[in-house]
Protein backbone atom coordinates (compact mmCIF):
# COMPACT_ATOMS: atom_id res chain seq x y z
CA UNK A 1 0.00 0.00 0.00
CA UNK A 2 1.21 3.56 -0.82
CA UNK A 3 1.85 5.83 1.91
CA UNK A 4 0.36 8.87 -0.65
CA UNK A 5 -3.29 8.47 -0.22
CA UNK A 6 -6.52 11.10 -0.88
CA UNK A 7 -8.23 10.41 2.09
CA UNK A 8 -10.68 12.51 3.03
CA UNK A 9 -10.66 13.65 6.28
CA UNK A 10 -14.73 14.43 6.38
CA UNK A 11 -15.42 10.71 6.34
CA UNK A 12 -11.72 8.68 6.69
CA UNK A 13 -12.98 7.11 3.54
CA UNK A 14 -9.61 6.03 1.02
CA UNK A 15 -10.30 7.80 -2.53
CA UNK A 16 -7.39 7.34 -4.37
CA UNK A 17 -3.83 6.03 -3.62
CA UNK A 18 -0.49 7.00 -6.08
CA UNK A 19 2.22 5.06 -6.00
CA UNK A 20 5.46 5.86 -4.20
CA UNK A 21 8.81 6.82 -6.16
CA UNK A 22 11.66 3.82 -6.38
CA UNK A 23 15.04 4.80 -5.57
CA UNK A 24 15.94 4.47 -9.75
CA UNK A 25 13.19 7.32 -10.35
CA UNK A 26 14.26 9.18 -7.82
CA UNK A 27 17.71 8.88 -8.82
CA UNK A 28 16.03 9.87 -12.21
CA UNK A 29 14.67 12.76 -11.68
CA UNK A 30 17.84 13.99 -9.40
CA UNK A 31 19.80 13.86 -12.99
CA UNK A 32 16.80 15.80 -15.05
CA UNK A 33 16.76 18.39 -12.34
CA UNK A 34 20.91 18.59 -13.11
CA UNK A 35 20.07 18.73 -16.70
CA UNK A 36 17.37 20.95 -16.97
CA UNK A 37 19.36 23.74 -14.68
CA UNK A 38 22.36 23.76 -17.36
CA UNK A 39 19.59 25.54 -19.76
CA UNK A 40 17.17 27.03 -17.19
CA UNK A 41 19.87 29.42 -16.07
CA UNK A 42 20.73 30.46 -18.72
CA UNK A 43 17.20 31.39 -20.15
CA UNK A 44 16.93 35.12 -20.08
CA UNK A 45 14.85 36.31 -16.59
CA UNK A 46 12.49 38.17 -18.68
CA UNK A 47 11.12 34.51 -20.21
CA UNK A 48 11.42 32.86 -16.41
CA UNK A 49 9.12 35.47 -14.92
CA UNK A 50 7.03 35.49 -17.87
CA UNK A 51 6.20 31.86 -17.46
CA UNK A 52 5.43 32.61 -13.56
CA UNK A 53 2.96 35.51 -14.73
CA UNK A 54 0.72 32.51 -16.66
CA UNK A 55 1.62 30.29 -13.87
CA UNK A 56 -0.45 32.64 -11.45
CA UNK A 57 -3.09 33.33 -14.61
CA UNK A 58 -3.73 29.66 -14.42
CA UNK A 59 -4.19 29.03 -10.90
CA UNK A 60 -6.55 32.64 -11.06
CA UNK A 61 -8.67 30.63 -14.15
CA UNK A 62 -9.00 27.10 -11.92
CA UNK A 63 -9.57 28.46 -8.94
CA UNK A 64 -12.88 26.44 -7.95
CA UNK A 65 -11.48 22.85 -9.36
CA UNK A 66 -7.93 23.38 -7.62
CA UNK A 67 -10.02 24.43 -3.85
CA UNK A 68 -12.19 21.31 -4.08
CA UNK A 69 -9.22 18.95 -4.82
CA UNK A 70 -7.59 20.03 -1.58
CA UNK A 71 -11.00 19.87 0.16
CA UNK A 72 -10.60 16.28 -0.61
CA UNK A 73 -7.02 15.89 0.47
CA UNK A 74 -7.02 17.68 3.80
CA UNK A 75 -10.79 18.70 4.23
CA UNK A 76 -9.88 23.02 3.56
CA UNK A 77 -13.66 24.67 3.24
CA UNK A 78 -13.97 25.53 -0.38
CA UNK A 79 -14.18 29.29 -0.11
CA UNK A 80 -11.17 29.22 2.84
CA UNK A 81 -8.97 27.16 -0.18
CA UNK A 82 -9.97 29.75 -2.97
CA UNK A 83 -8.89 32.92 -0.65
CA UNK A 84 -5.38 30.32 -1.25
CA UNK A 85 -5.38 29.96 -4.29
CA UNK A 86 -5.41 33.70 -4.96
CA UNK A 87 -2.70 34.36 -2.70
CA UNK A 88 -0.66 31.90 -4.69
CA UNK A 89 -1.59 33.76 -7.42
CA UNK A 90 -0.13 36.91 -6.00
CA UNK A 91 3.06 35.39 -5.34
CA UNK A 92 4.03 33.82 -8.75
CA UNK A 93 2.89 37.28 -9.77
CA UNK A 94 5.02 39.42 -7.04
CA UNK A 95 8.41 37.71 -8.15
CA UNK A 96 7.22 38.22 -12.17
CA UNK A 97 7.01 41.60 -11.26
CA UNK A 98 10.31 41.86 -9.48
CA UNK A 99 12.43 38.98 -9.58
CA UNK A 100 14.65 41.57 -11.89
CA UNK A 101 14.68 43.87 -9.67
CA UNK A 102 15.99 41.65 -6.83
CA UNK A 103 18.93 40.44 -8.50
CA UNK A 104 20.61 43.48 -9.71
CA UNK A 105 24.37 43.99 -9.21
CA UNK A 106 24.97 45.39 -6.15
CA UNK A 107 27.94 47.40 -6.37
CA UNK A 108 30.68 48.03 -3.69
CA UNK A 109 32.89 50.91 -2.81
CA UNK A 110 36.46 50.47 -3.54
CA UNK A 111 40.12 51.83 -5.30
CA UNK A 112 39.16 54.22 -8.08
CA UNK A 113 41.30 51.42 -10.07
CA UNK A 114 38.93 48.86 -9.30
CA UNK A 115 35.45 47.58 -9.96
CA UNK A 116 33.53 45.81 -7.44
CA UNK A 117 29.93 44.15 -6.98
CA UNK A 118 28.07 41.45 -5.89
CA UNK A 119 26.17 39.53 -8.41
CA UNK A 120 23.55 37.14 -7.48
CA UNK A 121 23.45 33.49 -9.27
CA UNK A 122 21.23 30.76 -9.03
CA UNK A 123 22.79 27.00 -7.31
CA UNK A 124 21.44 24.25 -9.05
CA UNK A 125 18.92 21.73 -8.44
CA UNK A 126 16.54 22.66 -4.68
CA UNK A 127 14.60 19.94 -3.34
CA UNK A 128 11.28 21.35 -1.50
CA UNK A 129 9.47 19.37 1.27
CA UNK A 130 6.36 20.84 1.51
CA UNK A 131 3.12 19.98 4.23
CA UNK A 132 -0.35 19.37 4.21
CA UNK A 133 -2.08 22.49 5.95
CA UNK A 134 -1.54 25.11 2.89
CA UNK A 135 -1.02 22.80 -0.10
CA UNK A 136 -0.64 25.49 -3.08
CA UNK A 137 0.61 28.63 -0.78
CA UNK A 138 3.31 26.76 0.49
CA UNK A 139 5.15 25.42 -2.58
CA UNK A 140 4.64 28.81 -4.24
CA UNK A 141 6.66 30.66 -1.81
CA UNK A 142 9.36 28.27 -2.43
CA UNK A 143 9.09 27.72 -6.10
CA UNK A 144 8.30 31.16 -7.28
CA UNK A 145 11.38 33.14 -6.06
CA UNK A 146 13.84 29.97 -7.09
CA UNK A 147 12.68 29.49 -10.41
CA UNK A 148 13.08 33.13 -10.90
CA UNK A 149 16.51 33.09 -9.82
CA UNK A 150 16.87 30.33 -12.20
CA UNK A 151 16.97 26.91 -9.77
CA UNK A 152 15.09 23.74 -10.81
CA UNK A 153 13.48 21.98 -8.27
CA UNK A 154 12.03 18.44 -7.07
CA UNK A 155 9.23 18.86 -4.74
CA UNK A 156 8.31 16.15 -2.45
CA UNK A 157 4.51 16.73 -0.92
CA UNK A 158 3.14 15.61 1.76
CA UNK A 159 1.62 11.98 1.67
CA UNK A 160 -1.85 13.05 1.83
CA UNK A 161 -1.54 15.67 -0.77
CA UNK A 162 -0.52 13.89 -4.18
CA UNK A 163 -3.15 15.42 -6.63
CA UNK A 164 -2.43 18.58 -5.43
CA UNK A 165 1.01 17.63 -5.99
CA UNK A 166 0.14 16.42 -9.52
CA UNK A 167 -1.79 19.10 -10.47
CA UNK A 168 1.01 22.01 -9.47
CA UNK A 169 3.60 20.15 -11.60
CA UNK A 170 1.15 19.92 -14.46
CA UNK A 171 0.23 23.20 -14.43
CA UNK A 172 3.95 24.49 -14.38
CA UNK A 173 4.00 22.55 -17.93
CA UNK A 174 0.69 24.08 -18.87
CA UNK A 175 2.35 27.38 -18.54
CA UNK A 176 5.43 26.98 -20.53
CA UNK A 177 8.24 25.61 -17.86
CA UNK A 178 10.55 23.26 -19.02
CA UNK A 179 9.73 19.77 -18.19
CA UNK A 180 12.17 18.73 -15.66
CA UNK A 181 13.21 22.53 -14.05
CA UNK A 182 10.23 21.08 -11.46
CA UNK A 183 9.66 17.22 -10.63
CA UNK A 184 7.17 16.25 -8.33
CA UNK A 185 8.71 12.99 -6.58
CA UNK A 186 6.24 10.46 -4.26
CA UNK A 187 9.34 9.94 -2.42
CA UNK A 188 9.95 8.54 1.49
CA UNK A 189 11.54 10.20 4.44
CA UNK A 190 14.22 8.00 3.30
CA UNK A 191 14.94 8.69 -0.12
CA UNK A 192 15.42 12.17 0.99
CA UNK A 193 17.85 11.12 3.77
CA UNK A 194 19.71 8.47 1.96
CA UNK A 195 19.14 9.27 -1.82
CA UNK A 196 18.30 12.83 -2.60
CA UNK A 197 20.32 15.13 0.14
CA UNK A 198 24.07 12.79 -0.95
CA UNK A 199 23.70 13.22 -4.08
CA UNK A 200 25.76 15.82 -5.23
CA UNK A 201 23.67 16.92 -7.75
CA UNK A 202 21.19 18.66 -5.00
CA UNK A 203 22.12 21.84 -3.79
CA UNK A 204 20.01 22.32 -0.87
CA UNK A 205 16.59 21.46 1.10
CA UNK A 206 13.26 23.99 2.17
CA UNK A 207 11.44 22.16 4.73
CA UNK A 208 7.89 23.57 5.87
CA UNK A 209 6.64 20.97 8.85
CA UNK A 210 7.10 20.25 12.12
CA UNK A 211 10.07 20.65 14.54
CA UNK A 212 10.66 16.95 14.31
CA UNK A 213 10.55 17.14 10.65
CA UNK A 214 12.86 19.97 10.46
CA UNK A 215 15.61 18.96 13.07
CA UNK A 216 15.69 15.14 11.02
CA UNK A 217 16.19 16.78 7.27
CA UNK A 218 18.50 19.51 9.16
CA UNK A 219 21.12 16.98 10.31
CA UNK A 220 20.82 14.93 7.02
CA UNK A 221 21.84 18.45 5.55
CA UNK A 222 24.11 19.51 7.56
CA UNK A 223 25.73 16.16 7.24
CA UNK A 224 25.79 16.41 3.49
CA UNK A 225 26.52 20.22 3.69
CA UNK A 226 23.72 21.73 2.07
CA UNK A 227 22.17 24.83 2.53
CA UNK A 228 18.64 24.57 4.38
CA UNK A 229 15.51 27.28 5.26
CA UNK A 230 13.10 25.31 7.73
CA UNK A 231 9.62 27.21 8.56
CA UNK A 232 9.03 24.89 12.09
CA UNK A 233 6.44 25.34 14.61
CA UNK A 234 5.17 28.19 16.39
CA UNK A 235 3.17 29.00 19.70
CA UNK A 236 2.40 32.62 18.49
CA UNK A 237 1.35 35.23 21.54
CA UNK A 238 -1.63 37.56 20.51
CA UNK A 239 -1.01 40.82 23.49
CA UNK A 240 -4.12 42.92 24.14
CA UNK A 241 -3.06 46.17 26.14
CA UNK A 242 -6.49 47.52 26.09
CA UNK A 243 -9.43 47.76 23.33
CA UNK A 244 -12.05 50.42 22.73
CA UNK A 245 -14.06 47.61 20.95
CA UNK A 246 -13.64 44.42 22.60
CA UNK A 247 -16.53 42.48 20.46
CA UNK A 248 -14.32 43.43 17.66
CA UNK A 249 -11.34 42.27 19.06
CA UNK A 250 -12.85 38.92 20.22
CA UNK A 251 -13.71 38.35 17.24
CA UNK A 252 -10.63 39.24 15.37
CA UNK A 253 -8.86 36.97 17.53
CA UNK A 254 -10.91 34.03 17.38
CA UNK A 255 -11.56 34.22 13.59
CA UNK A 256 -7.71 34.81 12.91
CA UNK A 257 -7.26 31.58 15.34
CA UNK A 258 -10.02 29.69 13.67
CA UNK A 259 -8.21 30.00 9.87
CA UNK A 260 -7.91 26.44 8.51
CA UNK A 261 -9.44 24.84 11.64
CA UNK A 262 -6.01 26.07 13.41
CA UNK A 263 -3.97 24.12 11.23
CA UNK A 264 -1.45 27.13 10.85
CA UNK A 265 1.70 27.86 11.99
CA UNK A 266 1.73 31.56 12.51
CA UNK A 267 -1.33 31.04 14.49
CA UNK A 268 -2.56 33.19 17.53
CA UNK A 269 -2.29 29.75 19.89
CA UNK A 270 -1.27 32.25 23.08
CA UNK A 271 -3.91 35.16 24.15
CA UNK A 272 -2.02 37.68 26.53
CA UNK A 273 -4.58 39.63 28.30
CA UNK A 274 -4.48 42.70 30.12
CA UNK A 275 -6.09 41.37 33.96
CA UNK A 276 -8.75 44.45 33.69
CA UNK A 277 -10.14 42.91 30.38
CA UNK A 278 -9.48 38.95 31.27
CA UNK A 279 -12.71 37.84 32.55
CA UNK A 280 -14.49 39.57 29.65
CA UNK A 281 -12.39 38.32 27.12
CA UNK A 282 -12.55 34.97 27.93
CA UNK A 283 -16.48 35.10 28.69
CA UNK A 284 -16.50 36.17 25.22
CA UNK A 285 -14.34 34.28 23.56
CA UNK A 286 -15.76 31.36 25.38
CA UNK A 287 -19.45 32.32 24.05
CA UNK A 288 -17.76 32.22 20.33
CA UNK A 289 -16.04 28.28 20.92
CA UNK A 290 -19.09 27.33 21.74
CA UNK A 291 -21.13 27.87 19.22
CA UNK A 292 -19.45 26.64 16.25
CA UNK A 293 -20.67 23.40 15.00
CA UNK A 294 -19.16 20.91 12.48
CA UNK A 295 -19.79 21.70 8.66
CA UNK A 296 -19.58 20.10 5.07
CA UNK A 297 -16.07 21.73 3.59
CA UNK A 298 -17.87 21.63 0.28
CA UNK A 299 -20.65 23.71 1.52
CA UNK A 300 -20.48 27.42 0.71
CA UNK A 301 -19.26 29.55 3.51
CA UNK A 302 -18.11 26.90 6.12
CA UNK A 303 -16.76 27.52 9.27
CA UNK A 304 -15.36 24.52 11.28
CA UNK A 305 -13.70 22.30 8.55
CA UNK A 306 -12.68 18.71 9.91
CA UNK A 307 -8.95 18.57 10.70
CA UNK A 308 -6.61 17.44 7.84
CA UNK A 309 -6.83 13.55 8.89
CA UNK A 310 -8.36 11.27 11.68
CA UNK A 311 -4.67 10.60 12.91
CA UNK A 312 -4.29 14.71 13.37
CA UNK A 313 -7.60 14.45 15.33
CA UNK A 314 -6.01 11.92 17.73
CA UNK A 315 -3.15 14.43 18.06
CA UNK A 316 -4.63 17.33 18.96
CA UNK A 317 -7.05 15.27 21.51
CA UNK A 318 -4.13 13.14 23.37
CA UNK A 319 -2.27 17.03 23.68
CA UNK A 320 -5.53 18.64 24.99
CA UNK A 321 -6.07 15.97 27.47
CA UNK A 322 -2.77 16.15 28.67
CA UNK A 323 -2.56 19.65 29.23
CA UNK A 324 -5.69 19.22 30.94
CA UNK A 325 -4.97 16.63 32.66
CA UNK A 326 -1.93 18.66 33.95
CA UNK A 327 -3.94 20.94 35.68
CA UNK A 328 -5.27 23.33 32.79
CA UNK A 329 -9.01 24.57 33.31
CA UNK A 330 -11.14 23.78 29.91
CA UNK A 331 -13.95 26.32 29.44
CA UNK A 332 -14.80 25.13 25.76
CA UNK A 333 -14.51 21.85 23.93
CA UNK A 334 -14.86 18.89 26.18
CA UNK A 335 -16.28 15.57 24.71
CA UNK A 336 -16.49 14.71 20.80
CA UNK A 337 -19.27 15.69 17.78
CA UNK A 338 -21.26 12.94 17.31
CA UNK A 339 -20.07 13.03 13.46
CA UNK A 340 -18.22 10.85 11.86
CA UNK A 341 -14.77 12.09 10.71
CA UNK A 342 -12.31 14.32 11.95
CA UNK A 343 -13.96 17.17 13.54
CA UNK A 344 -13.26 18.62 16.78
CA UNK A 345 -14.14 21.09 18.76
CA UNK A 346 -12.80 24.77 19.41
CA UNK A 347 -11.09 24.33 22.85
CA UNK A 348 -10.62 26.96 25.26
CA UNK A 349 -7.88 26.44 27.64
CA UNK A 350 -6.53 28.61 30.99
CA UNK A 351 -4.02 27.55 33.92
CA UNK A 352 -1.90 26.51 31.40
CA UNK A 353 1.26 26.32 33.47
CA UNK A 354 5.26 26.39 32.88
CA UNK A 355 6.58 23.21 32.15
CA UNK A 356 3.29 21.35 31.81
CA UNK A 357 1.72 19.80 28.53
CA UNK A 358 0.87 22.31 26.22
CA UNK A 359 2.14 25.17 27.32
CA UNK A 360 6.23 24.16 25.91
CA UNK A 361 4.25 22.77 23.02
CA UNK A 362 1.94 23.70 19.75
CA UNK A 363 -1.41 22.12 19.58
CA UNK A 364 -2.13 22.27 16.14
CA UNK A 365 -5.60 23.00 15.56
CA UNK A 366 -8.59 24.72 17.56
CA UNK A 367 -6.92 25.72 20.80
CA UNK A 368 -7.06 29.20 22.50
CA UNK A 369 -4.74 29.47 25.32
CA UNK A 370 -5.61 32.59 27.19
CA UNK A 371 -3.34 34.17 29.89
CA UNK A 372 -3.73 36.57 31.86
CA UNK A 373 -0.84 39.70 32.88
CA UNK A 374 -0.79 42.75 35.15
CA UNK A 375 2.24 44.69 33.54
CA UNK A 376 3.36 45.29 30.23
CA UNK A 377 6.98 43.36 31.12
CA UNK A 378 4.78 40.42 32.52
CA UNK A 379 3.26 40.43 28.71
CA UNK A 380 6.63 40.18 26.94
CA UNK A 381 8.18 37.75 29.19
CA UNK A 382 5.24 35.49 28.81
CA UNK A 383 5.51 35.96 25.28
CA UNK A 384 9.03 35.23 25.36
CA UNK A 385 8.80 32.47 27.28
CA UNK A 386 8.70 29.77 24.57
CA UNK A 387 10.85 27.65 22.53
CA UNK A 388 9.34 29.26 19.31
CA UNK A 389 9.56 32.46 17.35
CA UNK A 390 7.37 32.72 14.39
CA UNK A 391 5.26 35.29 14.65
CA UNK A 392 3.04 37.47 17.12
CA UNK A 393 0.45 40.42 17.40
CA UNK A 394 0.26 43.74 19.79
CA UNK A 395 -3.18 45.18 20.07
CA UNK A 396 -3.75 48.96 21.88
CA UNK A 397 -5.45 51.58 21.08
CA UNK A 398 -2.11 53.37 21.29
CA UNK A 399 0.01 52.29 18.50
CA UNK A 400 3.16 53.35 19.60
CA UNK A 401 2.97 51.57 23.05
CA UNK A 402 2.10 48.71 21.29
CA UNK A 403 5.25 49.16 18.55
CA UNK A 404 7.34 49.46 22.22
CA UNK A 405 6.06 45.98 23.86
CA UNK A 406 6.29 44.55 20.22
CA UNK A 407 10.20 45.35 19.53
CA UNK A 408 10.67 43.40 22.95
CA UNK A 409 9.25 40.09 21.30
CA UNK A 410 11.45 37.45 20.34
CA UNK A 411 9.87 36.67 16.86
CA UNK A 412 10.65 36.60 13.31
CA UNK A 413 7.81 39.07 12.53
CA UNK A 414 5.68 41.39 14.91
CA UNK A 415 2.37 43.11 13.93
CA UNK A 416 0.93 46.03 15.21
CA UNK A 417 -2.82 46.61 15.79
CA UNK A 418 -3.34 43.60 12.93
CA UNK A 419 -3.55 40.17 12.81
CA UNK A 420 -0.63 38.28 11.51
CA UNK A 421 -0.46 38.34 7.60
CA UNK A 422 0.73 36.05 4.90
CA UNK A 423 1.51 38.34 2.08
CA UNK A 424 3.52 38.01 -0.93
CA UNK A 425 5.52 41.31 -0.16
CA UNK A 426 5.97 40.12 4.08
CA UNK A 427 9.04 38.00 4.70
CA UNK A 428 8.01 35.47 6.24
CA UNK A 429 9.91 33.14 9.19
CA UNK A 430 10.89 32.69 12.42
CA UNK A 431 13.92 32.56 15.15
CA UNK A 432 14.53 30.23 18.08
CA UNK A 433 13.22 26.82 17.28
CA UNK A 434 10.71 27.88 14.50
CA UNK A 435 13.42 28.10 12.06
CA UNK A 436 16.10 29.18 10.14
CA UNK A 437 16.33 31.70 6.70
CA UNK A 438 13.30 33.31 5.40
CA UNK A 439 10.54 33.19 2.26
CA UNK A 440 8.29 35.69 0.56
CA UNK A 441 9.53 39.50 -0.14
CA UNK A 442 12.57 41.04 -0.90
CA UNK A 443 14.57 38.42 1.02
CA UNK A 444 13.09 35.08 -0.86
CA UNK A 445 15.50 35.07 -3.53
CA UNK A 446 18.38 35.55 -1.49
CA UNK A 447 17.93 32.34 0.17
CA UNK A 448 19.70 29.08 -2.37
CA UNK A 449 21.83 32.12 -4.21
CA UNK A 450 25.61 32.46 -4.96
CA UNK A 451 26.04 36.16 -3.65
CA UNK A 452 29.05 36.40 -6.11
CA UNK A 453 31.68 39.21 -5.66
CA UNK A 454 32.96 40.25 -8.66
CA UNK A 455 36.04 42.20 -9.07
CA UNK A 456 37.80 43.90 -11.59
CA UNK A 457 40.99 45.62 -12.16
CA UNK A 458 41.32 48.60 -14.47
Amino acid sequence: MSQYQVVNPATGEVVEEFPTATDEQITDALERSHQAYASWRETPIEERTKVLSRVAEIYNERSEELAKIIQLEMGKAVPEGQGEIALVGLIYNYFADNAKAFIEEEKLKGPKNAEAYILRRPVGSLLGIMPWNFPYYQVARFAAPNLALGNTIILKHAPQCPKSAAVMEQIFQDAGLPADAYINVYATNEQVSDVILPDPRNQGVSLTGSERAGSAVAAAAGKNLKKVVLELGGSDPYILLDSPDLDATVKTFFGTRMGNTGQACNSPKRMIVMEDMYDEFLAKLTAAAKEATPEDPAAEGSKLSPLSSLAAKERFMEQVNATVADGATIHAGEGDYDTPGAFVKPVVLTDVKPGKRGYHEELFGPAFMVFKVSTEEEAVELANDTPFGLGSAVFSSDADKAAKVGSQIDAGMVFINSPEQSREFLPFGGVKRSGVGRELGPLAMDEFCNKQLFYKQK
